[in-house]
């Protein structure tokens, strides 16, 4: 039988994307930042982490 541990994993990050989407989208105010909109939504574990070492480095 195939082990489905990582299922939730998978799950949680689909519901951060689609968090991070929401957020995202009501900060834009045109276009193309609706399209960054969409790519910040898919990317923000790495903003993140990025962020928390800038800060740790700050």
């Amino acid at each position: 039988m195939a082990d489905r541990s990582g299922a939730a994993g998978g799950a949680i990050y689909g519901l951060g994307i689609f968090g991070a989407w929401v957020y995202f989208w009501q900060q834009a105010d045109g276009f193309w930042e609706y399209v960054w909109a969409i790519v910040q939504g898919l990317f923000w574990p790495a903003f993140m982490v990025y962020e928390g070492f800038a800060a740790l480095s700050a």
